[in-house]
């Protein structure tokens, strides 16, 4: 699932993909709240995954926004 979303930051927000770890914070790889409302999208839309860009917002690193994801992906 990380390269998953690895691939989405790099791909479609055009994240330096040598920023992304799972201990690097939104503010490391310059992901503002649109970026973070997009990313949101993209995860629905692509992988089926429903989690709320309010979530990603609180999720302080990628390892968060991963676990997020993941949870929100044993739902479906």
């Amino acid at each position: 699932m990380f390269e998953q979303l690895k691939e989405i930051l790099v791909n479609k927000l055009k994240v330096d993909p040598a920023q992304i770890t799972l201990e690097a914070t939104r503010e490391d790889i310059e992901l503002d709240s649109l970026a973070v409302v997009e990313l949101s999208l993209v995860l629905e839309n692509e992988l089926g995954v429903a989690v709320s860009d309010d979530a990603l917002l609180e999720a302080e690193t990628v390892g968060d926004m991963l676990a997020l994801i993941e949870q929100g992906s044993a739902r479906v």
